[in-house]
């Protein structure tokens, strides 16, 4: 299927009902257990999943956090971070992010349309994806604060069943603490999970819906 016909599908889908948590909870591998509401002082933040054509097929923008002893050190993430006063809203948010981070700009990315918000106990974070494509692979520009490396995963090898997982993991939020949790793990051994993952599933329901795996 042609990529243009792919973002064309995967953008009606988005106008439509997301799967949401449902989607998300597919993936789920929570540090701390989540509240029984949002608190009202949860941080406001965004993450931009990129997708771009490589050799004819989608990928997805993923990067490999540095080591700073903070609560989401070393994680694989999407690009993002905390909404500032100064944003026009959580889209501007997601695009700035991005920028800062890996170096895409963001006059050449087109959001097609936003995912479910997620709350991440351990950072007290309220985060809300969206869905960003390029047209071709991005010149990167990386963060040597906070970026280790990007990884470019290809959709069809990403989502494909065998990449799915249960495995145990260490937060650096609570490292005294082994988790057992849902995860995504790539061909080379990389381990995907916590909200990263869940916020993957809800794509990969969205994709499916769409048709893009016909």
């Amino acid at each position: 299927m042609n990529i243009n016909i792919k973002i064309d599908k995967l953008r009606s889908r988005l106008r439509q009902p997301l799967p949401g948590f449902k989607a998300q909870e597919r993936m789920m591998g929570r540090v701390l257990p989540m509240p029984r509401s949002i608190p009202a002082n949860a941080r406001l933040s965004a993450v931009l999943c990129l997708v771009f054509p490589l050799e004819n097929e989608l990928h997805i923008l993923l990067m490999k956090r540095m080591e700073d002893n903070t609560a989401h050190s070393g994680q694989v993430s999407f690009p993002g971070g905390r909404f500032e006063e100064t944003d026009t809203d959580l889209s501007f948010t997601a695009l700035r992010e991005a920028y800062e981070e890996v170096g895409v700009p963001p006059s050449e990315v087109e959001l097609i349309g936003a995912l479910t918000s997620l709350y991440i106990p351990v950072s007290n974070f309220n985060v809300f994806p969206f869905i960003g494509f390029v047209s071709s692979r991005p010149a990167y520009d990386l963060s040597q604060q906070e970026v280790s490396y990007v990884l470019e995963v290809p959709v069809s090898e990403l989502f494909h069943h065998e990449r799915k997982t249960v495995t145990d993991v260490i937060s650096p939020a609570k490292p005294e603490t082994i988790r057992n949790v849902n995860a995504y793990r790539l061909a080379d051994g990389t381990i995907i999970w916590g909200a990263t993952a869940m916020i993957l599933s809800e794509i990969e329901a969205v994709m499916e819906e769409a048709g893009l795996f016909d």
